[in-house]
């Protein structure tokens, strides 16, 4: 129980200027002897407790060692929190933690914010995810096995620059020593990766910071295709397609027209399975070409049950 009293009490040293002697003993209901060698302890751990004289004396923790409240203010301290809790779900670390616990210190009293989020993914790893982290941190090359939109597997060296999380799903943004080039891995389509004792000492830009190039080619749209939904999937197809560059459109009917905003043609090699998944309740429109891959697709499907 001693270590549960004296991180309790260094955050309640934390929270007010001064608290004296016996109020720390009538609260953990200790002798006030205790809470002197309590103080000290904390003080040998390099906390800078120090004791003020006089009447309304007591313990406090120096200034200097406490985070300024005026710098951020009670909705600058929930969004943090809010975002570094949901990080602390993928990412447990005690540095993490230590930065909650600090914002906490100077998170003002009263109703927080309804509000969480919860970034995981079920189809990430988290062990791949702090590896990557660990790996971008020390700078160190990371090799893989890697499948492409096409299907194609190959193996790569990577300079790894950060992790993003987009639609639900988690990539790595890093620089492919192969492709010679800038790329963003989905690390559901990662096998055996590995940090390597290789350091890199290349000064790579985040992907906000690159060429408008490169943005232009990640970034633009450079076709629709259209989808029209049943009123009987039309909570599914919301769900799955929330967040994505389209148009929407309620019918008459009470179906659902979806235009996507697409950046490649290869893009049809995930968008058919899934419109193939909602069955007879949803159906592509557009583009033409799409609509003939789609029919040669499903006769290729009923000749396995024939």
């Amino acid at each position: 129980m001693k270590i549960e009293r004296l991180i309790s009490m260094i955050y309640m040293l934390l929270n007010n200027e001064v608290v004296s002697a016996s109020d720390l003993a009538a609260k953990y209901q200790v002798s006030q002897r205790t809470i002197y060698r309590d103080i000290d302890t904390i003080c040998a751990a390099g906390i800078p407790v120090v004791s003020y004289q006089g009447v309304n004396g007591g313990y406090g923790i120096m200034e200097t060692y406490k985070m300024d409240k005026s710098l951020l203010n009670a909705f600058d301290i929930e969004t943090i929190l809010t975002m570094l809790k949901g990080l602390s779900g993928v990412f447990v670390d005690e540095q993490t933690m230590e930065t909650v616990r600090k914002l906490q210190t100077i998170q003002p009293e009263g109703p927080q914010a309804g509000m969480a989020l919860d970034i995981g993914s079920r189809w990430s790893s988290k062990e791949t995810l702090r590896l990557l982290k660990s790996a971008i941190k020390t700078r160190k090359v990371v090799s893989m096995e890697y499948i492409s939109i096409k299907n194609e597997r190959s193996c790569r060296t990577v300079e790894p620059v950060c992790l993003i999380y987009k639609n639900n799903t988690w990539y790595l943004y890093a620089y492919c020593r192969s492709r010679r080039d800038y790329r963003e891995f989905r690390l559901s389509r990662m096998d055996n990766v590995q940090s390597l004792q290789e350091q890199f000492h290349a000064q790579h830009a985040m992907p906000d910071q690159q060429p408008d190039a490169y943005k232009r080619t990640n970034s633009e749209a450079a076709f629709d295709a259209t989808i029209r939904f049943s009123p009987r999937s039309l909570a599914r197809a919301l769900d799955f397609f929330n967040g994505r560059e389209n148009e929407k459109r309620f019918n008459s009917d009470g179906s659902l027209t979806l235009t996507l905003k697409l950046s490649s043609k290869d893009e049809i090699r995930w968008l058919m399975p899934i419109i193939l998944s909602f069955g007879e309740e949803a159906e592509l429109e557009g583009p033409a070409e799409w609509r003939t891959q789609m029919k040669t697709v499903v006769h290729q499907i009923l000749a396995k049950y024939e």
